[in-house]
């Protein structure tokens, strides 16, 4: 199987991975046969979880990839910021596959989508307080240690703010690091889309950010919805990324080291080559950054 430096399940690191090729595209049915018989110059694969807990077809694509491809499980179903711990059978059918497929990094979100046996198609936000910080802390302790690893979480996308909020996200994100020894997944996307749905500045929330805690970095893209005489951003992951995403993930990653970037598309597929393009814009971002300090060395 292909790998990276850090070797699976390695239980906690104070480093993010490093990777051969730090740029990443989300995996998807539809270009299976396509990156198997290409072999694509892409660093790695990222897949939801949830989707290959049945087995089948889906699994043996899977198996065949990470032949070649080193691969990271980003969940959508642990509900870590629910009011109540996080269901052991998905986490037994979540280990499966960690065991199987040896990802360099697990992931899944700083939101709650269940309550008892109701299960919402949603990653619904959170109070930025010591209360959600307290559950999600239990949450992401009891799933690390059944894993017996490390996982990163993921800032949302959100269109409400609660009045409830003692502190900012991304100080909530720091704290909720420190406290559990998670890593966090930085989507950049998810920032410029709540920045603007609230009024916020996104170059300070990327300047407010541990970047010692910062793993993994999201690109997506959005939708504009007018309201009246307002829009709305919605996080739909079905264009590609806007020019103001990546201004500023190259503001981002001037902060970081290379930090392994995802292009994330989850559903009005493109064309693989489509994704290819998109993944080539962020390594020359990367690439260019690197001759940048290079230079200034």
């Amino acid at each position: 199987m292909a790998d990276s430096t850090q070797k699976p399940n390695q239980p906690f690191s104070s480093d993010p991975p490093v990777l051969d090729h730090p740029v990443g595209l989300g995996l998807r049915a539809p270009h299976y046969k396509e990156i198997l018989e290409t072999k694509p110059e892409i660093g790695w694969f990222e897949v939801h979880p949830e989707n290959y807990f049945g087995g089948g077809e889906h699994r043996h694509y899977l198996g065949k990839i990470r032949e070649d491809y080193p691969l990271s499980l980003h969940a959508v179903g642990l509900s870590l910021g629910a009011d109540q711990p996080v269901d052991e059978a998905h986490l037994r059918q979540f280990k499966e596959l960690i065991d199987i497929y040896e990802p360099f990094m697990v992931s899944d979100h700083v939101s709650w989508s269940a309550s008892g046996n109701a299960h919402l198609n949603d990653l619904l936000p959170l109070p930025y307080n010591q209360e959600t910080l307290k559950r999600l802390k239990s949450n992401i302790e009891q799933t690390q240690d059944y894993f017996g690893r490390q996982i990163i979480v993921e800032n949302p996308s959100t269109y409400i703010a609660f009045e409830g909020n003692e502190m900012p996200e991304y100080e909530f994100m720091n704290e909720l690091a420190k406290v559990t020894g998670c890593g966090v997944l930085l989507d950049v996307n998810n920032i410029y889309v709540q920045s603007h749905n609230h009024g916020l500045d996104p170059y300070e929330y990327i300047d407010g950010v541990d970047k010692k805690s910062v793993f993994e970095i999201h690109l997506a893209g959005h939708t504009k919805k007018e309201i009246g005489d307002h829009s709305l951003l919605i996080d739909t992951h079905n264009q590609q990324v806007c020019d103001p995403v990546w201004d500023l993930y190259a503001y981002t990653i001037k902060q970081l080291d290379r930090p392994a970037t995802l292009i994330e598309w989850d559903q009005d597929f493109p064309p693989f080559k489509t994704l290819m393009s998109e993944a080539r814009q962020a390594l020359a971002i990367l690439d260019a950054h690197k001759e940048e300090r290079h230079a200034a060395e």
